[in-house]
């Protein structure tokens, strides 16, 4: 393993442990780590989406175990969002429209890590209704499996901004979300022929472990607001320099 893919490996330990610390699964990060080591855009969405299902299993899991759960929430995103997932995970976009696509996403991941930093518990409104989540499930699904991001960063900002759930229960749910359409999205990928890269096993035992780590102190209590703001400052410049370099 190169000097360079070890440092990569560091990064994706970082992402892992913080995004699973709120039930995400970390492919924004994964995606801004990339993004910043020069890694070639035909790896980094099949990559991501791996790493996310490793991450996500662990902090669904972590969250389900603590209660921080909503089957009656989650099943309409769900049963919408995978076809759609797996349809955007087919779809391959070119160089030049897929980085400052994914550019614009971590600079809004940047947003909203950095805005939700110090956001406190609140009295849910209660979930909408069923075909509302339905029409959401598909159109996040979409972009997750396109991007390779997972979905939950969009789920969680619009759970948490209409009330639709606790803190605790909107990050259990976002990890099942991010879980499903990140193996959806995977499949559609893998039906067109990519390249693994070879270094992808250490970066696997690098997301598990900040993943484990993460999704414990996560399940348990809300993120550090101060480790949130770096977060979405490292967002901000990956997606700056995706856009960029577009």
């Amino acid at each position: 393993m190169s000097v360079a893919d070890a440092l990569l490996a560091l990064l994706i330990f970082l992402a892992a442990l913080l995004y699973s610390s709120v039930g995400h699964a970390g492919a924004s990060g994964y995606l801004a780590a990339m993004a910043l080591m020069g890694i070639a855009p035909a790896v980094m969405k099949p990559a991501a989406l791996a790493l996310n299902i490793l991450v996500a299993t662990i902090a669904f899991t972590k969250f389900y175990r603590a209660g921080a759960f909503s089957w009656t929430l989650f099943w309409p995103f769900a049963i919408a969002s995978v076809p759609f997932a797996w349809l955007g995970g087919w779809v391959t976009l070119p160089t030049h429209f897929y980085k400052p696509l994914v550019g614009a996403i971590l600079i809004y991941a940047a947003w909203y890590s950095f805005r939700s930093a110090h956001r406190s518990e609140f009295m849910p409104v209660g979930a909408p209704p069923i075909p509302v989540r339905l029409f959401a499930g598909a159109v996040l699904g979409f972009l997750s499996g396109l991007t390779g991001v997972g979905g939950g960063i969009f789920l969680s900002p619009l759970l948490l901004v209409l009330g639709w759930a606790r803190i605790k229960v909107i990050s259990g749910v976002s990890a099942a979300f991010i879980l499903v359409n990140s193996i959806a999205g995977l499949l559609g990928v893998m039906q067109a022929s990519v390249t693994l890269p070879s270094a992808l096993p250490y970066w696997a035992v690098a997301a598990v472990a900040g993943g484990l780590i993460g999704a414990e102190y996560g399940s348990r209590r809300l993120g550090n607001p101060a480790i949130r703001k770096l977060l979405a400052l490292v967002l901000a410049i990956a997606g700056a320099k995706m856009i960029l370099t577009a």
